[in-house]
């Protein structure tokens, strides 16, 4: 029995070199921790359990069976993020180059089943050179093998990736197809073909970092949420934003014990708003007042800035925030931020984390650049999301709410559990000026002085429409509140609906507007 032990432990510390200490190295020079070695900062100490160590390929081509290392490029396994069971698959880039093979593959889907049986998250810790070429078929078939999982796994347990090298060709679809993807800077890559396909076919150069680094990913494409100096800072992100998360859609998010009273007034928001409708404020600094320990940890910050989305704690309780952002494009609803809103929304639904929303919309954004870039299909995406949702939804009118805007962001109409509005609320098709403009033209165009005709009827408007007492009396503001009490308000609905249940027609799914 010793003598099989000892032989036991020797092929563990082979397994555990990957490709060998030059290739570790290799990896170290370029700045990139081993998938063991993130694997060790990820979970708690001494809880992760490996399986597969042993694993090789079973290619026969181009010599291929004369070179077999153990794990064949990838860590599989499972362990703890703060006491919460997790399973986890790191790219071994030492081994092949992180090259994704039938065997590779295998031991990934043997993880993601576990993972949904078990009703736990699963994460991907990607640095991959894409397919193995050896492999031929075998290695696409594991790829799709691989994004089946993904797709079934989706909105059942949460799902995120880190991306810690390059992720090429096939292998880029599954961080897509994943519900958080965090991108390290200056090492992470991904591209559906690189810069030297591209030039051979369309002449085109360009650098990896400019095709597809993390500022590419986190500020134009939205394909990655965030972005990380480094590994390690890229997997305390990880576990930070699993705080927020259940374990699975048939659970709730765990609390987060906080010495924040529930019932704490904050008069300080009196000045943060501006009385001035087209002044700009940062959004930001409301939210700050308002959540537990001014904690707001924000998703996709640097994509449609216009728009706010992320996830903070009221009276412990998790819940995801959307709101506008007047300090970019005047809070104005585009197609990217439409986009950001909406996946964001069908997250929280899926995973049962109320939605908090705070709205200062002036509505749609207008251009050709708007309407070519299908903001009409994509703005239809919010109204989905959120007609859709059935969980608590909690929306305040912080300032404008004007036209379709006002409909898509949570209104009554669209099942709302609870609608508030600040005193400051205008609630109408349009501004005030923009009304009077289209209204009263021809009393604008006779009259001999049209500026203070114009001002006294706006006023007017602003008197009769522009203001949350209209929507009150028909029932689509259930209360005009104090805005010092916005965090009491908040934290006494979500208490309020801590048992709803609502459900959706049977159906196999809906065909929301992609």
């Amino acid at each position: 029995m010793r003598s099989l032990l000892d032989k036991l432990r020797k092929l563990e510390k082979i397994a555990e070199l990957g490709g060998g200490k030059e290739k570790i190295e290799k990896q170290h020079k370029a700045g990139k921790l081993t998938a063991r070695e993130r694997i060790e900062i990820l979970l708690d100490p001494g809880s992760f359990v490996e399986l597969d160590k042993f694993v090789v390929h079973q290619c026969h081509n181009f010599g291929m069976e004369k070179t077999k290392i153990y794990g064949d490029g990838v860590v599989t396994g499972y362990g703890t993020i703060k006491g919460r069971q997790v399973y986890i698959f790191s790219h071994d880039f030492t081994t092949f180059g992180g090259s994704l093979s039938g065997a590779f593959a295998k031991k990934v889907c043997k993880i993601m089943d576990l993972a949904v049986q078990n009703g736990a998250p699963v994460i991907g810790l990607n640095d991959s050179g894409g397919a193995r070429i050896q492999e031929g078929v075998v290695s696409l078939a594991g790829y799709a093998d691989i994004f089946l999982r993904n797709t079934l796994a989706s909105g059942v347990v949460p799902q995120i990736s880190v991306i810690m090298g390059p992720t090429a060709g096939g292998a880029v679809y599954s961080p897509a197809v994943t519900d958080f993807t965090i991108m390290v800077q200056d090492t992470s890559f991904m591209f559906i073909t690189g810069p030297d396909v591209i030039k051979s076919v369309t002449g085109e150069e360009i650098d990896k970092e400019s095709l597809g680094g993390a500022k590419v990913h986190t500020e134009k494409t939205q394909v990655a949420h965030f972005a990380a100096d480094n590994d390690a800072e890229a997997l305390l992100k990880a576990v930070e934003l699993l705080s927020f998360i259940p374990q699975n859609n048939m659970e709730i998010p765990p609390d987060l014990p906080t010495s924040d009273p529930a019932d704490r007034r904050d008069e300080s928001i009196y000045d943060l708003i501006p009385t001035d409708v087209n002044k700009p404020y940062d959004m930001k600094n409301l939210i700050a007042k308002i959540v537990d320990d001014e904690a707001f940890f924000e998703v996709q910050e640097n994509y449609a800035k216009n728009m706010v989305v992320g996830f903070a704690h009221f009276g412990g309780k998790s819940v995801g925030i959307v709101a506008d952002q007047p300090k970019f494009f005047a809070g104005a609803l585009d197609y990217k931020a439409a986009i950001k809103a909406a996946r964001f929304v069908r997250f929280c639904d899926a995973f049962n984390i109320p939605i908090i929303t705070l709205e200062d919309q002036p509505g749609y954004m207008p251009g050709v650049d708007q309407e070519h870039n299908g903001v009409i299909v994509h703005g239809a995406k919010l109204l989905y999301a959120y007609a859709e949702a059935t969980v608590p939804k909690i929306t305040i009118v912080v300032r404008k709410a004007y036209g379709g805007a006002y409909d898509v962001l949570g209104s009554k109409h669209l099942r709302a559990d609870i609608n508030l509005a600040y005193p400051t609320a205008e609630i109408a098709v349009m501004g005030p000026d923009g009304a009077v403009n289209i209204l009263k033209r021809r009393e604008l165009q006779a009259s001999k002085n049209p500026d203070a005709l114009k001002a006294k009827l706006v006023a007017e408007y602003r008197d009769q429409f522009a203001n949350p007492f209209i929507a009150a009396s028909l029932g689509y503001i259930d209360e005009i509140i104090d805005p010092a009490d916005t965090r009491l308000k908040i934290i006494a609905s979500i208490n309020l609906l801590k048992n709803k249940r609502q459900t959706l027609p049977p159906k196999k799914h809906g065909n929301i507007p992609l």
